[in-house]
């Protein structure tokens, strides 16, 4: 499941998972890292390149993750679900299967920086595990959510060319960095 609604505010409203890189939007490459998803839910509004995908809004809209993850999950058949941000550049494969392999009997795994903190929108969860913390959740923060999963937080090294996989878009500066780190991306608007 693909969260890809917002406002976008620091990028001035801009369509942050349409934005390119590399010749393909940040929503095509976060896709791109999801090859095998039985369903490929997108939380947004419909978009071109993506054809595979199912869209789900979230209520209301640009209401925040935990309203997308709600509307997305109801949309989830399957008995795990990846849980990722539409504007991670430099995700791949290997990096959600590495979250898969870690997950064990455990609810999930999420993603952690080189800092050491929760990237909660890259991650993969037991679709019942989520569902019924969903069920008894009140408030806003993916954090207050997840984090009494009490999921495995894998750690990843960082390339040698700089790419990591937590590393998201919110500012104009985020975009020109991905843009510079990525062959081809001189073209991108």
């Amino acid at each position: 499941m693909l969260l890809a609604g917002g406002g976008a505010r620091r990028l001035g409203g801009r369509d942050k998972p349409g934005v390119s890189v590399g010749g393909l939007t940040l929503v095509e490459r976060v896709a791109a890292a999801v090859p095998d998803a039985v369903r490929l839910v997108v939380v947004g509004p419909a978009r071109p390149g993506l054809p595979r995908a199912t869209f789900a809004r979230e209520d209301p809209p640009g209401g925040g993750p935990v309203p997308a993850l709600r509307a997305g999950l109801s949309r989830v058949a399957s008995p795990w679900v990846a849980l990722l941000a539409a504007d991670l550049p430099f995700l791949l494969p290997g990096h959600v299967t590495a979250l898969f392999g870690a997950a064990g009997p455990r609810a999930g795994a999420v993603l952690v920086d080189d800092g050491g903190r929760e990237q909660w929108l890259t991650g993969v969860w037991r679709t019942a595990a989520l569902a019924g913390a969903l069920a008894a959740y009140q408030g806003r923060s993916l954090h207050g959510l997840l984090a009494p999963l009490d999921p495995v937080r894998l750690g990843l090294p960082v390339g040698d060319d700089g790419r990591v996989p937590w590393f998201d878009c919110d500012t104009i500066e985020d975009v020109r960095d991905a843009r510079s780190r990525v062959p081809g991306a001189s073209g991108d608007r």
